[in-house]
């Protein structure tokens, strides 16, 4: 379960760096939104090392593509539509689908 973790905390992670290149403006903001792309991606390889890699790495980008969607449309002011909150949750399925069938050493 903590490499799981591992994969969220970088979805975490990216949903900054992402939300960083948009809106930093300020040398200490861009500083940020460096260590948070490094974060990301130690978490995930740190993560692969126990889960198969493309399975991480399709959870990670699908947590990442959630929680920038979210972000954008609550903070940011971006479009809502009920056909994006289907197609969400449809991906949250699969995360969670990808995550239940996946065997190895996600201990």
């Amino acid at each position: 379960m903590k490499h799981w973790l591992r994969v969220g905390l970088g979805a975490l992670f990216e949903v900054s760096w992402v939300i960083g290149f948009k809106h930093a403006t300020t040398l200490w903001e861009w500083g940020l939104t460096a260590l948070a792309v490094y974060l990301s991606f130690y978490f995930l390889i740190t993560a692969s090392r126990h889960i198969p890699a493309g399975t991480a790495y399709a959870v990670f980008v699908g947590l990442g593509t959630l929680g920038t969607s979210a972000v954008g449309m609550l903070l940011f002011g971006e479009p809502f539509s009920w056909v994006k909150l289907g197609l969400i949750g449809l991906l949250i399925l699969g995360i969670g689908g990808l995550q239940t069938v996946t065997t190895g050493g996600e201990s």
